[in-house]
């Protein structure tokens, strides 16, 4: 079932970039495991699927300690700064980036390991008190201040954006983000790439690849309804 949810998934990524007249190969699908056994993680990695994102550092640190196969493990949750040293050297992007001292953190902790971390910063874009990530201008300062850090690599932006019913209520969230992003690709600050635009989920992806998205974070239409209480 979970295979046949990733390949219907794939299929609507397939036609997302279609109909925005984009190449496949620009969209990173990322199936998110959080709070799912790795019986259903291996599942999809026998597809030859490879990008899993995660939300918590100690599941993080379970699941590669278990799954020792070579995965991009993407660390796309709230990231408190003193779980920091667990997700450094095992995300090969930390999504979740929202303050400056989380960043300095992030780059004693790589500095530590002597590891170059990428990162995204995350984005408030609709100004939702319940959602984590800073507003556009403040991403800006924090984009200028992140890349004096030699042991972070700023790859882009990252956004949540509201719970809808109707994906085009989002729309110009997305058409926001991407317009920061070729603002802040514009400023040609050394050591940054506004690469990456990580945003849409499983209500809305199709929109956001509409839109720009290089990443997706599909979850739910992949492994179902979380079980938080066994998480």
């Amino acid at each position: 079932m979970i295979t046949d949810n990733y390949k219907a998934v794939e299929r609507r990524v397939e036609d997302a970039c279609r109909k925005a007249g984009r190449d496949r190969n620009e969209v990173t699908l990322i199936a998110v495991s959080k709070t799912k056994p790795v019986e259903m993680v291996r599942e999809i990695m026998s597809l030859g699927v490879v990008d899993f994102g995660e939300n918590h550092a100690q599941e993080l640190v379970a699941k590669t300690e278990e799954i020792t196969e070579p995965l991009n493990w993407h660390f796309i949750g709230h990231l408190q700064r003193n779980k920091v040293k667990y997700v450094v050297g095992r995300a090969c992007l930390i999504h979740s980036v929202s303050s400056l001292r989380l960043a300095e953190e992030i780059q004693k902790e790589s500095e530590k390991k002597d590891v170059v971390t990428r990162i995204l910063i995350e984005v408030n874009i609709a100004d939702e008190e319940t959602k984590s990530g800073i507003s556009s201008e403040e991403a800006i300062e924090l984009v200028k201040e992140t890349a004096k850090m030699p042991n972070l690599k700023i790859c882009g932006l990252m956004a949540i954006a509201p719970p809808v019913e109707d994906p085009e209520e989002n729309r110009k969230y997305f058409r926001e983000m991407k317009s920061l992003s070729q603002e802040i690709q514009n400023m040609n600050l050394p050591g940054v790439e506004m690469k990456e635009l990580s945003m849409g989920m499983t209500g809305d992806f199709e929109v956001a690849i509409e839109e720009g998205a290089t990443m997706v974070r599909v979850g739910t239409a992949i492994f179902g309804n979380r079980q938080y209480s066994q998480a």
